[in-house]
């Protein structure tokens, strides 16, 4: 139904609760890695009736570098997480440890939905 109040307000107005909800998991990748990696991929599929076994090895190098940088990027997630909330004093606050569970169980979720 249409609401006309609620059509008044200005576009940058008062935001609804699912609005103000934090933006999703940032990417694992940079854009411009995923890009290089999937050109390298589309490049060993082309070459592959001419060059198979060539073609089988840039898609293992690719398989093996996206692996190490996820590796990578993982670890990094893993100590920015835990730097926020280790060795802080007893008194920190539920609010920021509840913060971190969630962003523990957010990542952990992403890779078991892999």
């Amino acid at each position: 139904m249409y609401d006309q109040t609620r059509a008044q307000q200005p576009a940058d107005g008062p935001r609804g609760r699912a609005e103000r909800r934090s933006p999703g998991p940032a990417p694992l990748f940079p854009s411009d890695e995923r890009d290089r990696i999937t050109r390298r991929l589309g490049r060993a599929l082309n070459t592959f009736p001419d060059a198979p076994v060539e073609s089988l090895e840039e898609a293992e190098a690719a398989f093996d570098e996206t692996t190490a940088q996820l590796m990578e990027a993982l670890a990094e997630q893993r100590r920015a997480l835990r730097e926020g909330w280790q060795d802080h004093d007893p008194e920190t606050q539920s609010t920021e440890l509840h913060l971190a569970l969630r962003q523990y169980r957010e990542i952990t979720q992403r890779l078991l939905s892999l």
